[in-house]
């Protein structure tokens, strides 16, 4: 994190002029300021859209699985028949016909809340940002899993919220660790505002929590008094059909319930929703309005006409098929593969698979090989606020074809070797920016490590 520069009393910024500062506003900012950086998967973006790269990195869906001609007639008729409306200003809360279907969607993962309770919400980033904004003051904690995604570790830092970790297993987020952090916030004196979770199909991890482990999740945060804040955007995209029951299930006044259409139709049209308390509802609606007005009437136009005309659940399942797809390509490559040592997740839905390296290896410091090996991936650090996660690499399966991902894997597996040839000659791997050096510490993350 920066120092922050006092304020020179000189709002010209004569400063810059003299060398010492890039950008003559520096002192202008305010604090929260200090912590927005660029995430490590938006920074590969370059470099891992070259065609010549086998990009492993982004969670970016595959919308070849979805037929332009469906959705171009699907605009065509949401224009001819509502265009006025769509073109037009509309709600802070949401198209109130559209919160009905949404309540029909959420149906399936056991929610059945009233069109009231819902908000729609550029994106469930959106509504992330918004849960955070009405909850959280600087210097308040939060707790996230371990890894946790790096797009809500962003709006913590914005917001200037601490985040406790909690260690996950091949299961999700572990209760015993759950009860651990809790207990150690209490003996500080602090109590925190919420639990962010993703229960199902996890970014970046790839573990689902069983029915009962999200019971008792639930449980040891009702006891406490902790609110849950439930991310869901992968839970229709199981690959064996079955549709996990959410956490909000088992309480309305507990779990604020986050969706997105960006998995299950399209990431571009970045529509989501927060399901809330009715209390909850009304301050999530006016700092909606305070940020956009209102969200954009012609996405969420453009999505209720296809929920209405589309067999929109055929869809979802094509997707699942092509993901399983890619699913199984990755893991039959890691198999075939990856060196002895490593280890990884086996998820049943979504997007990611976790890598776990070989002891004393650093993912951060082998990436500038593994692009030059032309693979990119995104290394564990960026899933943790602390700087753990050096032996730890997210792989993304949803984009690629699945010759494409065996050719990564291959790249990947041949990066590592020559990584595990360096440590077996020097004792690390010398010569990659970032590496620490002979007897450095090893960080070791806490997220989940299985075969």
């Amino acid at each position: 994190m920066s120092t922050p520069i006092p304020a020179s009393g000189d709002p010209s910024g004569s400063m810059a002029a003299h060398g010492s500062r890039l950008d003559p506003h520096l002192a202008r900012y305010a604090a929260r300021t200090h912590g927005m950086t660029a995430s490590e998967i938006r920074a590969l973006f370059s470099v891992a859209s070259r065609p010549e790269v086998v990009s492993l990195a982004g969670g970016m869906p595959n919308i070849a699985a979805l037929p332009m001609d469906v959705v171009a007639a699907t605009v065509a008729e949401m224009l001819s028949k509502r265009g006025h409306v769509a073109l037009q200003y509309g709600s802070g809360q949401g198209d109130p016909i559209l919160r009905e279907q949404i309540c029909e969607i959420v149906g399936l993962q056991g929610v059945h809340p009233h069109p009231d309770d819902v908000v729609v919400t550029v994106g469930s980033q959106m509504a992330l940002d918004l849960v955070t904004r009405i909850f959280c003051d600087p210097g308040d904690v939060i707790l996230a899993e371990a890894p946790s995604y790096v797009g809500a570790l962003g709006v913590f830092r914005a917001y200037q919220v601490d985040v406790e970790h909690v260690a996950m297993d091949e299961h999700g987020l572990m209760p015993e660790a759950l009860r651990e952090a809790l207990a150690m916030l209490a003996k500080q004196g602090r109590a925190p505002k919420f639990l962010y979770t993703i229960p199902s199909f996890h970014n970046p991890a790839g573990v689902s929590q069983p029915a009962e482990r999200r019971a008792e999740i639930l449980q040891i945060c009702q006891n406490a008094g902790v609110l849950v804040i439930e991310d869901d955007p992968y839970g229709l995209l199981g690959f064996d059909g079955q549709i996990p029951q959410a956490m909000r299930a088992q309480d309305a006044d507990g779990v604020i319930y986050l969706g997105s259409f960006s998995k299950t139709f399209a990431a571009g049209i970045r529509v989501g929703w927060a399901v809330a308390p009715h209390g909850v509802r009304e301050k999530l609606t006016l700092a909606a309005e305070a940020a956009v007005l209102c969200p954009p009437a012609y996405s969420q136009l453009t999505i209720s006409t296809y929920l209405s005309t589309q067999p929109w659940m055929d869809q979802v399942k094509a997707f699942r098929e092509v993901y399983r797809e890619r699913r199984d390509a990755t893991l039959e490559s890691l198999e075939q593969h990856m060196p002895e040592g490593t280890s990884w997740t086996k998820p049943d839905g979504g997007f990611y698979v976790w890598l776990t390296l070989p002891p004393g290896m650093d993912a951060t410091a082998m990436l500038p090989r593994a692009i030059t090996a032309r693979v990119a991936y995104v290394p564990g650090t960026a899933f943790y606020m602390n700087g753990e996660g050096r032996r730890s690499i997210r792989l993304s399966y949803c984009f690629p074809e699945p010759d494409r991902i065996r050719e990564g894997v291959r790249r990947l597996a041949g990066v590592l070797e020559e990584e595990l040839e360096l440590i077996a000659t020097f004792g690390t791997a010398i010569g990659a920016p970032g590496t620490h050096g002979a007897g450095a510490p090893e960080t070791t993350a806490p997220g989940p490590e299985v075969m």
